[in-house]
């Protein structure tokens, strides 16, 4: 699954599958007039229209949404997968992925939140995922059009190695040059927070050493938001990452005091802030891509190609 992947043409077919959670039908019924105002067709796959039996949160029973994952990426003309939207329920998908088949067919899987469990399978298969806001969810809403464009924007250019991504930084943002002076590289991994932890200690665990480590959160309290760290390190996920890149963290309190505690004194250079995560602006990452970390200077450039 290694890049680079292809850029998205005008006329190119996008597939959308719901591995999570379920979509109203006024939200799936934006989704294909978006991608139309891009120049895309999408073609919905059924778990965007399903509903579970006795779950409500979920999209579907888990043998149609893993079914769609893999038809989506076997289907020779879907040139992306997105994902509708997160919620919960792609750790239940783990157990029956094929990652064989995905393999035989390397596409970018687009998305975040829950979706993070999937990407994470992408990462450790050698291929990147964007991390991304969704079209049922984040694109459709009052506010999303920037998001959009942005998200759009990466889909539609190569991106390509020496790109530095300069967003701007939110009210938020600081900072830990580490022991050298705030610049790091390796791997660029990671996504939701609790999703991660939630895998920790398990065949599906994100391999952490020598990497740059992006987490964000939504709606955990500072207490829980400490327990999942905590988890990390007891895991042992935390020692050997080389940087980390801290999204949106939007709790009722600020995380920041336990994010420093736990992230900022273990050396390595650190920059929080970043407009990626369940807040607005939310700009895509490449997860899986080689990438340098400049902590004091606030930017993150590509190492490698990832599209072309």
């Amino acid at each position: 699954m290694k890049p680079p992947y292809r850029h998205l043409r005008p006329g190119d077919l996008v597939g959308v599958i719901a591995p999570a959670g379920p979509c109203s039908p006024e939200r799936v019924a934006m989704v294909e007039p978006l991608f139309a105002r891009f120049g895309l067709r999408a073609r919905l796959y059924p778990s965007c229209r399903a509903t579970h039996p006795l779950h409500d949160y979920l999209a579907g029973d888990d043998a149609l949404r893993l079914a769609d994952l893999h038809a989506a990426f076997a289907e020779p003309e879907i040139a992306a997968v997105v994902c509708l939207r997160g919620g919960y329920g792609c750790n239940r998908l783990l157990e029956g992925l094929d990652m064989s088949r995905l393999s035989a067919h390397p596409k970018l899987l687009v998305g975040f939140s829950d979706i993070t469990a999937l990407q994470i399978q992408i990462v450790r298969a050698g291929g990147v995922g964007l991390h991304a806001p969704m079209p049922g969810s984040n694109l459709v809403v009052e506010g999303g059009d920037a998001d959009a464009e942005a998200l759009f924007e990466v889909l539609m250019n190569p991106l390509r190695a020496g790109h530095r991504f300069t967003e701007p930084l939110d009210a938020g943002t600081w900072a830990v040059p580490g022991r050298v002076r705030g610049l790091a590289t390796g791997k660029l991994v990671g996504g939701n927070l609790s999703l991660i932890a939630s895998l920790a200690g398990t065949p599906w665990a994100l391999p952490t050493d020598g990497t740059i480590l992006f987490l964000e959160d939504v709606s955990e309290a500072r207490y829980r938001v400490d327990r999942l760290l905590t988890q990390l390190r007891h895991a042992g996920a935390l020692a050997g990452v080389q940087g980390f890149l801290l999204g949106s963290f939007t709790e009722d309190a600020d995380a920041t005091p336990v994010l420093r505690e736990h992230l900022g004194a273990l050396g390595v250079p650190l920059l929080a802030g970043w407009p990626a995560g369940h807040a607005t602006p939310n700009r895509p990452l490449p997860l899986g891509a080689r990438v340098t970390l400049d902590a004091s200077a606030g930017t993150l450039t590509l190492d490698e190609d990832v599209f072309v």
